[in-house]
Formats: C-alpha cells, sequence, structure tokens
C-alpha cells in the first residue's frame, strides 16, 4: 500500500492578525490530526492591507491587498499553502498557483454589536442620526438605504480594537462579520445578526479557503480532506457573480448562495455608495450549475444598471 506521507513537514503562510491566525491553526490542527508524524509550520506574514491603517481600504483600490505578498511565499517555496478568508481572495490566481478547497462555512451573515451599557437593542432601534462603524461600502450603502440618516464612520483594526472603540463610546454601533466574532470566542457581544435582507454578506463571508502551487501533488492530497462540497458550490457560485462584475473585495457588492432542498439559491445586489439606490437580483438552480448561475445573475444586475453603479464607485476610489 503506497504511503501518502512523502515528506513531514509543510508550511502555511498567513497574515498575523488574531483572525487569521485562528484560521491557520485550524488548518493545522486538522491537518495533524489526520496525518500523525505530520509537522505543520506557520509562516505569518504582513500584507499590504495589514500595513495601511489609516485610510479606507477602497480608497487604497487594486484587488488581493491581503494576499499578494502571501502568494508571493507561495510562489517561492517558501510556503506551500496558504490559508485565507475567502472574501479577501480575488477571482484571478497568479499563474501556477490555485484555490484547491474551501473549508466548511460558518454563519455568513453580519453582526450588529453595540456597547454592554447600551439601550440600543438592534438595528431597528438605532436614534435618528446614529454613528455606525465599518470601512465596509457594501454595508454602510445597504444600511443607509434603509436609514439615510445614520452617520457612517470608518472603523479598521482588528476585531479587539474595533470592540474597544466601541466601548470607549465612539460609535453607536459597529458592524462586523459573525463568522469572526464567534472564532475569536466573543459570540455573547453580538447584539443582533442582521438579516439579508438588511445587510446580503460580502462574496465568500465565513468561509476559509486554501490555496496551493497546482504542480504540488503531496500538498493537494494533504488538504483535499478539508474540502466542504456544500459551502464550495455556494462560494464558488457567489465568486462567479463577482468574476464577471469584475469587482474587488472593497466595493459594494453582495451576494449570499445556500442550498435549500437540494437546489441553489442566490441573493445578490449591487448599491451606490450613498445607498440611494440598489439593485437586487435572485436566482436558483442546480447545484451542478452554481458557477453558471451566478455569472448569469451577474449579467442580470449589469443590465439594470449595476455596471453605471460600478463605473462610478471606482471613479470616486
Amino acid at each position: 500500500m503506497e504511503k501518502m506521507m512523502t515528506k513531514n513537514k509543510v508550511v502555511i503562510g498567513t497574515r498575523g492578525s488574531k483572525l487569521a491566525l485562528w484560521q491557520a491553526e485550524w488548518v493545522r490542527a486538522e491537518l495533524e490530526r489526520m496525518n500523525p508524524g505530520l509537522r505543520v509550520e506557520l509562516n505569518k506574514i504582513k500584507t499590504t492591507g495589514d500595513m495601511i491603517l489609516d485610510v479606507p481600504l477602497a480608497k487604497v483600490g487594486g484587488k488581493g491587498l491581503f494576499v499578494k505578498e502571501i502568494e508571493e511565499a507561495l510562489l517561492s517555496g517558501k510556503a506551500d499553502l496558504a490559508v485565507h478568508s475567502m472574501k479577501d481572495v480575488p477571482t484571478e490566481f497568479p499563474e501556477g498557483l490555485e484555490l484547491a478547497v474551501i473549508c466548511k462555512r460558518e454563519d455568513p451573515r453580519d453582526a450588529f454589536i453595540t456597547a454592554p451599557k447600551s439601550t440600543i437593542r438592534g438595528f431597528k432601534d438605532l436614534p435618528q442620526g446614529a454613528s455606525i462603524g465599518t470601512s465596509s461600502l457594501r454595508r454602510s450603502c445597504q444600511l443607509l438605504s434603509l436609514r439615510p440618516d445614520i452617520r457612517i464612520m470608518q472603523l479598521r483594526g482588528n476585531l479587539d480594537t474595533r470592540l474597544r472603540k466601541l466601548d470607549e463610546g465612539q460609535f453607536d454601533a459597529i458592524i462586523l462579520a459573525v463568522a469572526g466574532v464567534k472564532r475569536l470566542g466573543w459570540a455573547d457581544r453580538i447584539t443582533e445578526i442582521l438579516s439579508p435582507d438588511i445587510s446580503l454578506p460580502a462574496i465568500g463571508q465565513g468561509a476559509v479557503g486554501i490555496e496551493c502551487r497546482i504542480d504540488d501533488d503531496f500538498t493537494h492530497k494533504l488538504i483535499a480532506p478539508l474540502n466542504h462540497a456544500e459551502s464550495a458550490i455556494c462560494v464558488r457560485a457567489e465568486r462567479a457573480l463577482m468574476k464577471r462584475l469584475e469587482g474587488g473585495c472593497q466595493v459594494p457588492i453582495a451576494a449570499y448562495a445556500r442550498i435549500e432542498n437540494g437546489k441553489l439559491v442566490m441573493e445578490s445586489l449591487v448599491g451606490s455608495v450613498s445607498g440611494d439606490r440598489i439593485i437586487r437580483e435572485h436566482s436558483g438552480g442546480r447545484t451542478e450549475d452554481a458557477e453558471a448561475i451566478g455569472t448569469k445573475l451577474a449579467e442580470s444586475l449589469l443590465s439594470k444598471g449595476a455596471d453605471e453603479i460600478l463605473a462610478e464607485v471606482y471613479g470616486r476610489l
């Protein structure tokens, strides 16, 4: 019987944030559990997105702000696999690299969080002119479309920093991804999980992806058991939509695919930065047509004017 192990060490390339490390550590633990004798090391890499903390990411422009340096480590052999938050991963990969695995997705929705002493118990309780902390154009455009009176304030930094700023009274509420809050053990801080009707999630939100070199058979076999078929179908449908819209992770595009009764169901939207124009579309079909469904939804958004909205967004950034 052929032995799977041909080497006893692999290196994971990861960002150094607490959440990125949680994800990389989870992958490390799973690989070591499934392959006794395997040593998995982490190579912490500072990315462009990690170094720019004083400017809204949307203004920096470009795609892959949180993955470029990690992909360079993969190509140079300083890492064998990279663990990413899927919402940070561009739809195009450098030659020689591919997205090999999408792990089981955590709750993809957004979390509305207020300070412990706040009397605001949900989005509908927000007083006139309330301040919301988020750096996401996707979140802000949707919230402004429902409540044009609220003030959107830039919020960057890791989870601890964001929660601290909220608790210091800099905002009435902040919006974070449920998945990250749960993974870092802060689930009790969530005031309300926002329905997709209020805030449709980011493409790939809540999912962890593993990228590696196309020709690295050993690593491919090693990580294959971590692929979660249902999550992969949904995330690939969402990413097909983003690819057709040529959107990066910093623009007001949202999509949420899920499988219900064996069928793929998907909602999507493109919104203006001010929230005064939102185009929504939904579709569904066979799971094996996931990427085609995502592309078709994008075409439908474009035909209704999404191209004008996106041109305006890119022109302003």
